[in-house]
């Protein structure tokens, strides 16, 4: 029944995965990991007895064990990649507000440059019409 219930989770998994991917809800970079994860859960829920051997070859007593201690680190790997990715967001949005400071003290350079109406007031066009 375990065995079943693993494969059916495993599909679950996959289905979930390529339905985000299709309806563009998950990137493909990030789409590749859950793919091969549920693929590997897959292969692990209909033959069982893969789990067991490696249990047996790298010495963990139990199947059990091999598999939380697996998933431990797969967890932690998408921990690390997330937080670099977040960096990076982070250093991407800072640089562009630095971008746009830049560009609107530029504008009102030229604005105070330029005759105008809004000029006279001071206030941008869109700021303006508002």
């Amino acid at each position: 029944m375990i065995i079943v219930l693993g494969a059916v989770l495993a599909v679950v998994l996959l289905v979930a995965v390529l339905w985000m991917l299709l309806t563009r809800r998950l990137r493909e970079k990030y789409a590749v990991l859950y793919l091969i994860l549920g693929l590997v859960l897959l292969v692990l829920g209909v033959f069982p007895v893969l789990l067991e051997k490696a249990t047996a070859l790298l010495g963990v007593q139990l199947p059990a064990n091999l598999l939380f201690a697996a998933a431990i680190i797969v967890l932690l790997g998408i921990a690390l990649h997330q937080s670099w990715e977040l960096s990076l967001s982070e250093d991407e949005a800072r640089r562009l507000a630095e971008d746009v400071a830049i560009l609107g003290a530029r504008l009102d350079a030229v604005e105070r440059e330029l005759p105008g109406p809004s000029s006279a007031t001071g206030l941008r066009e869109d700021e303006a019409g508002q």
